[in-house]
């Protein structure tokens, strides 16, 4: 009778520690999630400074860049405001504006010669270009924790732990694609 208690105390005891180490598996990858929405927050900060310097050093070039500083700082506050209110969508498409901006400063820089001879303006628009990378890399990244906190968080006995704890069930907005680019890259061929 003793063996059979201590049996059940082991067995209660595993189901116990497996389901802790669940619920802890849960919120590492909630947190990891967290992380990869600060990481893009960095890299949306440095973008927007980055573009205040170019800015700066174009200037003197052209009018061109009061309406892109208007824009852009339009649309940071847009999306600093859809950020505070926690309207996700609403700052993804802000900040996917911004980012049509920026696709749209090399065609800028091609009108302007003296302005692709400036080396200031030069490496700005490098570090744009750059920003950008690591920008789309982050938006990446947290489509990717995302995708594997929700196919875990549906797994079986996974699924059984979130339904006990609802801190668990959180569903996160996806960084994505603007539907002009969908459409773009669903319509691409290769030509032979």
């Amino acid at each position: 009778m003793k063996t059979f208690f201590i049996g059940i105390l082991i067995v209660l005891g595993i189901i116990f520690v497996w389901f802790v180490s669940i619920y802890n598996k849960l919120i590492r990858m909630i947190e990891a999630i967290k992380n990869n929405q600060k990481q893009i927050d960095i890299q949306l900060d440095r973008r927007f400074k980055v573009f205040q310097s170019l800015i700066e050093v174009v200037k003197k070039y052209m009018d061109y860049e009061k309406t892109t500083l208007k824009d852009v700082v339009a649309l940071r506050s847009q999306a600093v405001a859809a950020a505070a209110a926690g309207d996700q969508k609403g700052r993804i498409e802000s900040e996917n504006a911004i980012s049509r901006i920026a696709s749209n400063i090399n065609l800028m820089f091609e009108q302007y010669p003296n302005l692709k001879a400036n080396t200031n303006a030069m490496q700005l628009q490098e570090e744009i270009v750059n920003t950008e990378n690591k920008l789309a890399f982050s938006k990446q990244a947290l489509n990717d924790s995302i995708e594997r906190y929700n196919a875990t968080k549906k797994s079986f006995f996974e699924s059984l732990v979130v339904s006990i704890f609802s801190n668990l069930n959180i569903n996160f907005e996806y960084w994505q694609l603007t539907s002009d680019k969908i459409a773009e890259q669903e319509q691409y061929t290769v030509k032979l």
